[in-house]
């Protein structure tokens, strides 16, 4: 499931992608807008500013804007941003992998086969879709 982090993330994004490429927007006004808590939201810009998403400017007419057209931003780079692996177990993710446990043989196991068909639907859609999707 995903966090409420990774959706506010992408709330706050699809909110600076309306007022692309121009318009720079406080935190105060997106937290009102798409219903965020503030703090949470200030947490959430850092993280994308860091990640190389967004940018802010100070003073007037300050705030934050996205550094990427809404177009090239994957859904799957923010949701792995916020919330790791896609995969729903850790033997078939690609960049957080880890052998089970529990399981000795990974190539006869039924659910490693099953659940690799599955990661790989997600990430395709995950990949393909974008935040100008969002809009």
């Amino acid at each position: 499931m995903m966090s409420k982090k990774c959706k506010y993330a992408l709330k706050a994004l699809t909110h600076l992608a309306k007022k692309f490429p121009d318009v720079h927007c406080q935190t105060a006004e997106i937290a009102r807008i798409e219903n965020i808590p503030r703090k949470f939201l200030e947490l959430i810009l850092l993280d994308l500013k860091k990640a190389g998403f967004v940018n802010s400017k100070q003073g007037a007419g300050g705030g934050y804007y996205l550094v990427k057209a809404p177009e090239t931003i994957l859904l799957g780079e923010i949701y792995r941003l916020f919330d790791g692996a896609i995969a729903l177990l850790p033997c078939i993710s690609l960049k957080f992998y880890e052998k089970c446990k529990d399981c000795p043989d990974e190539a006869s196991c039924g659910l490693n086969r099953v659940f690799l068909q599955i990661r790989d639907q997600t990430l395709k859609l995950m990949l393909q879709k974008t935040v100008s999707d969002l809009l």
